[in-house]
């Protein structure tokens, strides 16, 4: 199915079930081609702990920062 930009504008919902539910959908401009609608398909396996060793937090890291209490308080006077 080929559908303008303008009607899938309108239709968004109805063409995403679609796609869910199988059915091929082209999105074109002028009834050009430009895009295809299809399901996400996630990419992997998301890696826990990859940047393990590589990044140390510092001690300080939770210490409050009077310039940046500052800006969100004002000034203690």
């Amino acid at each position: 199915m080929v559908v303008n930009i303008s009607d899938a504008k309108t239709n968004l919902s109805k063409l995403v079930d679609m796609v869910y539910h199988g059915e091929k959908v082209v999105i074109a401009k002028n009834n050009l081609p430009l895009v295809d609608l299809v399901p996400h398909k996630p990419e992997g396996k998301r890696k826990i702990g990859l940047l393990k060793g590589k990044f140390t937090v510092p001690d300080s890291f939770l210490d409050e920062d009077l310039e940046i209490n500052e800006m969100f308080y004002g000034k203690d006077e």
